[in-house]
């Protein structure tokens, strides 16, 4: 029997194209990342990626800077995070060796140049953003302001009072010491003994968090005594300048404020916290995001370990302006940023449209009342005047944009796998923050 197949030899010899880039499609992801990169390292835009360099010039080379960037930043754009994932795929898939031209960093390598440029990773978001706005992406015209609260790598189950924590750090101190009486014994009180018990290794990565942990606990304490002398100066200060003394109870004195016994820290991130979230709580941070209703662009991004979105707001029109160069001209945000002070905040330069109660509150309201009619009242204060704003024609076109803009913004980063930060403490959960930001904005460039 005869069959016609297209010829198949595991063992065929064939020539490879000239270069890898041969593979690589001109419109490509992959390419663009490429090209993007190296434009802002060919301006001068990537310097703080760079190594502080060698008078001697020795040393073993290293890899260069760009093209681990490249990796990392191609990586975070598919939802590849995993260094030893990006590792395999420098192995096996075309695009990935493109980037690093053939070479082949280790897991480690990759890992290390992220936690060593932690802090760096805010400046590439800022270039790539700029890039944004010179193809015109990001006028700043309307924007949508949210937070995010994203899983921190630590569990709940890791959060423990003062006692607690405490009790631990004297467990691993007293398991260390017996460690070292029974090592006297083996090899005597003069001798060192093989390497350190991988035990113990392990003991000092956790006394180290369960210190970081108490002295997160301490250092709260201290400001709420701290806090409280402010209020007693502050009283004092009053009581002078009337020359009458305050009616109630006197103040307790600074010295006498504690935490309450059940307050607690996280031994495996200390500076995490515990967020509330729709689904439950989290032990993580709170991601902030402000979105161009336009383009879907963010122009400015940041992250807290507050609870609640209520202080965000101020800060983060002050980023927009030094990111930018200048505050948007209407901001959008939920109920979640309302308070009287934030209603301040509104000038000639920025009008604010803030829900006073939450969205589903404020549907009804709509349908119950409709648009209002007449002249505002003389008595509205902020709150009413900012209800009444809201039920206008203009005032429910402009904020129904604000779901419509930053909420699949957080959609598209689930989507490319940011259910949970990576990096521990709140300069990795910045650093993540910040590409996934950057790595968005360059998606929407792209497309």
């Amino acid at each position: 029997m005869t069959y016609n197949f297209l010829q198949y030899d595991q063992d065929q010899q064939h020539l490879l194209p000239k270069s890898i880039t041969d593979w690589i499609e001109e419109d490509s992801l992959e390419r663009f990342v490429s090209d993007t990169i190296d434009y802002l390292d060919n301006e001068g835009r990537l310097d703080p990626f760079y190594p502080d360099p060698r008078e001697d010039g020795r040393g073993r080379p290293s890899y260069h800077p760009v093209m681990l960037l490249k990796i990392l930043v191609f990586g975070y754009s598919i939802g590849v995070r995993s260094s030893r994932k990006l590792d395999r795929l420098l192995e096996r898939d075309i695009a990935f060796r493109y980037l690093a031209a053939n070479q082949q960093p280790d897991f480690r390598t990759i890992s290390d140049f992220r936690k060593d440029h932690r802090e760096d990773f805010e400046h590439l978001f800022e270039e790539i953003l700029r890039l944004c706005r010179e193809a015109g992406l990001a006028d700043l015209g309307e924007v949508a302001l949210d937070g995010r609260r994203v899983q921190g790598d630590a569990a709940l189950e890791a959060n423990r009072t003062r006692e607690q924590i405490h009790e631990e750090i004297q467990e691993i101190l007293d398991e260390a010491t017996a460690i070292d009486e029974a090592e006297d014994d083996e090899y005597g009180p003069e001798n060192r003994g093989d390497e350190l018990p991988e035990e113990l290794r392990e003991q000092e990565a956790r006394l180290r968090r369960l210190r970081e942990a108490k002295e997160r606990l301490d250092a709260e304490e201290q400001q709420r005594k701290d806090d409280q002398a402010e209020k007693i100066r502050q009283r004092k200060q009053e009581e002078e300048e009337s020359g009458q003394r305050k009616r109630g109870r006197k103040p307790t004195p600074p010295e006498e404020i504690e935490l309450p016994e059940d307050t607690k820290a996280n031994t495996t991130d200390p500076e995490s916290q515990t967020l509330k979230t729709r689904r439950g709580w989290v032990q993580g941070y709170n991601g902030q995001a402000m979105v161009d209703c336009e383009s879907q662009i963010i122009v400015t991004q940041a992250i807290t370990t507050d609870a609640n979105d209520v202080q965000q707001l101020e800060p983060m029109l002050e980023r927009c302006e030094e990111t930018n160069g200048k505050r948007p001209d209407r901001a959008l945000a939920d109920a979640g940023y309302w308070s009287q002070a934030n209603a301040g905040l509104e000038d000639d330069q920025t009008e604010l449209f803030v829900a006073t109660t939450k969205d589903w509150k404020r549907r009804k309201e709509l349908r119950e009342k409709g648009p209002p009619r007449g002249r505002i009242p003389e008595s509205y204060g902020p709150k009413e005047l900012m209800e009444r704003k809201l039920r206008t024609k203009r005032g429910k076109r402009i904020y129904r944009k604000r779901s419509q803009t930053v909420e699949p913004v957080f959609g598209q980063h689930v989507n490319r796998g940011l259910d949970q930060f990576m990096l521990r403490g709140e300069k990795g959960a910045k650093a993540e923050w910040s590409l996934f930001s950057a790595t968005h904005n360059l998606l929407k460039l792209w497309r």
